[in-house]
């Protein structure tokens, strides 16, 4: 879990500051009021990586994070001790950085700590929404339950990337096979008909100008074209990296033609699946919304669903909320309606992620043959100036030698 810096006075009107450890800031400011303590200042507490432990270490991968999970189901369900199952899996792991936090969870949970707060001094590897987990199964003796759903909860996120990315790999291929086209045709190819075509001396088509433009760009100016994409990455990064721009990129990521409202229905599953694994856990909605508000890794949507939190905490109701943030489909907002008449909002929750999952399927399937047409059209654009650009002065040239 998070640990937040505070800054109040007790009953006695003295001044205290310390930290603690809790879900969210709401829960925070309420734990510190049932002690006495009147909160005046209160922040997270960002855990800080070590530069060399980030440059030179492997991150831990979805797919070890899932075995992980399922074997702390299997340990744990067979009533092993949580310390021998974390020294168990500590020494049959295979990723350094793995092996590393486990190691100092051993010594953590020997300490006295809680499994949660161990992993909680570890964000680059567990996140809030698994902490959170892992502390609600800590508080109702249902640790192999919350284990097991972090295990199938990770396993769809990974389905889920791995259709994106086979979806995106031919025409990413395309891109990058037409980019190193260009470059060997401006540097190697272009030059020689440039030359051809001066001691020709006649007036050139406006296709063969822009190629010899280009190419003669470059072929004189490359260092400076490298410099300029340095900067315009680093300067891109600077800003992707500012909350601003971070929150401006997520939403043009969901204005994308054609892979615009995967991505969008994506981020949607995920939060409805989350969301429901949250609320089957005993999490309070207003502390899963914070926590799910993390978990949809998206700027845009993040800002909307503490929105929704902040209208539930004024006493609206789940439906009125999901309406006014305008994320969610009709047929989705029925759902909603209905599990929150019934009591059945977790499953029904499930349910709308099944019905994203699967549209997110039919759309990855489909999306080769939508892009196809665009990338044909693009390679049809640059094949054209080409042939226009190379052929039409060789015609011209033909008809003078013939004239002569």
């Amino acid at each position: 879990m998070p640990t937040y810096q505070y800054r109040g006075r007790n009953s006695q009107g003295q001044a205290v500051s310390s930290q603690l450890e809790s879900a969210n800031e709401s829960a925070a400011a309420d734990a510190l009021l049932s002690r006495g303590i009147i909160p005046l200042e209160l922040r997270e507490v960002k855990t800080k990586q070590s530069f060399s432990m980030s440059l030179f270490q492997s991150k831990v991968s979805l797919e070890e994070l899932q075995i992980f999970s399922r074997q702390m189901y299997s340990l744990t369900r067979s009533g092993i001790p949580i310390l021998r199952a974390i020294a168990g899996l500590s020494e049959t792991t295979h990723s350094d950085r793995m092996k590393q936090a486990l190691d100092d969870i051993s010594q953590q949970l020997t300490s006295g700590r809680p499994l949660s707060s161990a992993m909680n001094q570890h964000p680059e590897i567990f996140d809030s929404l698994f902490v959170s987990m892992i502390h609600v199964g800590e508080n109702t003796g249902k640790l192999e339950d919350a284990f097991i759903q972090l295990s199938g909860y990770i396993e769809r996120e990974q389905e889920t990337r791995r259709r994106i990315k086979a979806a995106m790999r031919y025409p990413m291929f395309v891109l990058i096979a037409i980019t190193i086209a260009m470059v060997i045709l401006n540097i190697m190819v272009i030059p020689k008909f440039a030359d051809m075509f001066s001691r020709f001396g006649a007036e050139l088509p406006w296709a063969t100008k822009i190629l010899i433009g280009t190419s003669s760009l470059f072929v004189n100016f490359w260092p400076h074209m490298i410099v300029l994409l340095i900067g315009v990455v680093v300067g891109i990064r600077y800003w992707h990296h500012s909350a601003k721009g971070e929150k401006q990129w997520d939403l043009w990521k969901l204005h994308i033609p054609v892979i615009g409202s995967i991505i969008e229905r994506s981020t949607l599953s995920r939060y409805c699946r989350s969301f429901s694994m949250m609320i089957s856990a005993g999490v309070p909605m207003t502390q899963a919304l914070s926590l799910v508000a993390d978990a949809v890794d998206n700027a845009y949507m993040h800002d909307k669903i503490v929105g929704m939190r902040h209208g539930i905490e004024s006493g609206e109701s789940m439906l009125r909320v999901s309406n006014s943030s305008q994320l969610f489909t009709p047929l989705v907002l029925q759902m909603v309606a209905v599990g929150e008449e019934t009591g059945q909002i977790d499953q029904l929750l499930n349910d709308a992620a099944d019905f994203y999952e699967a549209e997110v399927d039919y759309d990855l399937k489909n999306l080769t043959a939508k892009l196809e047409p665009i990338l044909i059209g693009f390679v049809a654009g640059i094949v054209l100036i080409l042939a226009l650009g190379i052929y039409l002065p060789m015609w011209d040239m033909l008809n003078v030698v013939k004239g002569g």
